[in-house]
């Protein structure tokens, strides 16, 4: 989300919420937050521990292995994986030694064939949406959670499951502790949930956490079915918690907060999927829909569904592609010229370059920063130029600042610091 101050908005949220926390939740059972991008949760046995996920790097691992033994005075046995996303299981190789079992779901659909074919621009969309590159003066946070280890060069470790479970729930005891485990497809496809009833605490993984979600990932992914996350919430409210532990930001307490607070995140989701839906059945095309549909101010204004991750306007395109494809059914839009030849009529019919160009400047000194990245990508479709590049970048800089979600900001700031990189090949 664009607004005023947009940049500060992120900047309060990170200083409130990101420091390093380690709480004993209930008895036997800690929760540690703040010090990796993601969270971890441990839970004492009877002979070790059970980890349930472990940060995102290795040497974020080994400061987490040196919590739980400074609490327990024990080693971890078992590791449960809520997900695969590497921030939740990057630092596994700390407890590779000790761990005697590492548990993880199979996702219930699968990726799509030859999708590794796609490795090198969702690494660099990944590394753009993340902000690998930037300060952290210039990156903030990464919205959810601080900063990966790896952009301060540590290490992944990643340790691959000793069991792959097919099934959709399994109850076990382990270690003298009694767990369910189900799977709860939401923002990954092997999601689950795991439930310590003798302890009153579930942990939802990324299902849930304190600001608006991940409904459609700008570095590119396979669709998240909406409907199914919703219905996923649905099974998380249905179980008698008195504590929530979310893979990223704030645990909450008490069964009734935590009805409300999921009851919400559910609604707001089910809002925009119903919006866009009916809108698109209206016949509005993506751009239309995206610029209309906002949350109500009864679920905006709230803090765990602050844009500072996710995005609306994101999650509207995407349930239009979802469900009815790139046509947006004008069509003109069935084979629109090439963009080298639309930008070249449409210079013309401006005027000319050299006019598009003094339009764009314009609109940069007068703050309408969105016009000045249109006329700048019309310039560029016809030939590069290296004003129109360092134009461009200024007028992603300042949008950054306008920019409530890190991973929104970090793309705008690292594609102006790639322009600018390729300015300067130009140039040289």
């Amino acid at each position: 989300m664009l607004i005023e101050n947009g940049g500060q908005t992120l900047r309060d949220f990170t200083e409130k919420n990101y420091k390093e926390t380690v709480s004993e939740v209930t008895k036997g059972v800690w929760f540690v937050s703040g010090f990796g991008h993601s969270n971890a949760v441990f839970v004492e046995g009877a002979a070790g521990v059970i980890l349930i996920d472990t940060l995102d790097t290795l040497e974020r691992g080994q400061r987490l292995s040196e919590i739980i033994e400074k609490n327990t005075g024990k080693k971890v046995k078992t590791i449960l994986y809520t997900h695969g996303h590497p921030d939740h299981r990057g630092g596994a190789g700390a407890f590779q030694e000790s761990a005697e079992e590492i548990i993880a779901f199979e996702p219930v659909t699968a990726v799509l064939e030859k999708t590794e074919l796609l490795q090198d621009i969702q690494n660099l969309r990944g590394k753009r949406q993340f902000g690998y590159s930037l300060t952290d003066e210039e990156a903030i946070s990464q919205g959810i959670g601080p900063r990966e280890g790896v952009v301060y060069g540590e290490h992944r470790a990643f340790v691959p499951p000793t069991r792959v479970c097919q099934q959709e729930r399994i109850v076990r005891e382990i270690d003298g502790v009694q767990v369910e485990m189900v799977r709860l497809p939401g923002e990954a496809e092997e999601q689950i949930m795991i439930w310590f009833p003798e302890k009153e605490v579930l942990c939802c993984g990324d299902n849930y956490f304190g600001c608006f979600p991940n409904l459609y990932a700008i570095r590119g992914g396979q669709y998240r079915n909406l409907a199914t996350w919703i219905h996923s919430l649905d099974v998380l409210m249905s179980y008698p918690a008195e504590y929530l532990l979310p893979g990223h930001t704030a645990l909450i307490s008490g069964n009734e907060k935590i009805r409300e607070v999921l009851g919400n995140f559910k609604n707001s989701i089910d809002y925009i999927l119903t919006k866009t839906l009916e809108g698109m059945n209206a016949g509005k095309s993506p751009e239309e829909l995206a610029s209309e549909i906002r949350l109500p101010g009864e679920y905006a204004n709230l803090p765990y569904l602050a844009e500072h991750y996710g995005c609306v306007e994101w999650t509207v395109r995407e349930i239009y592609s979802a469900y009815l494809g790139w046509f947006d059914g004008n069509p003109t839009n069935l084979h629109p010229l090439a963009p080298k030849a639309h930008s070249e009529k449409m210079l013309d019919l401006i005027g000319g370059k050299t006019k598009t160009f003094e339009a764009a400047k314009k609109a940069l000194k007068e703050k309408e920063y969105q016009w000045c990245l249109e006329l700048c990508d019309l310039l560029l479709a016809a030939e590069p130029d290296s004003k129109v590049l360092q134009l461009k970048a200024a007028a992603l800089e300042k949008t950054a600042e306008y920019e409530t979600s890190a991973n929104g900001r970090h793309y705008y700031m690292e594609c102006a610091k790639e322009l600018l990189r390729a300015n300067g090949d130009i140039q040289g």
